[in-house]
């Protein structure tokens, strides 16, 4: 199989905040979820919650100590056997200290898998 992605993705399971944006970026639901993957240009969230494609999210993802704000565009949503919902989220903008905490990451949990 050919790999499409631009940036691998790492298997992650930590707790997010997400804020749900209208299209003035106005609030329109906050909630907690959680990350099931993540690469530097991209998150796979679950949440209780469903989002449609092209919705806009606010996402602050904790790594470690670091606190890590990112907004994303859904590109994909879809519902799981347990009753949860998970969406891809391409991400739209993030800081360049947040990329850099994300980066840091990302390799070190490569480096930790290479070594089991």
């Amino acid at each position: 199989m050919i790999e499409k992605r631009k940036h691998s993705r790492v298997d992650s399971i930590y707790l997010l905040n997400y804020v749900h944006l209208d299209e003035d970026d106005k609030e329109l639901l906050q909630g907690m979820g959680r990350t099931i993957n993540v690469s530097e240009s991209g998150i796979m969230l679950e949440t209780h919650v469903p989002f449609s494609q092209d919705d806009k999210i606010d996402v602050v993802v904790g790594l470690k100590e670091d606190m890590v704000p990112i907004r994303g565009k859904v590109v994909f949503s879809r519902a799981t056997p347990t009753g949860q919902y998970q969406a891809g989220i391409e991400f739209l903008t993030i800081e360049a200290a947040a990329l850099e905490i994300l980066r840091r990451y990302i390799d070190a949990f490569n480096a930790l898998s290479s070594t089991l």
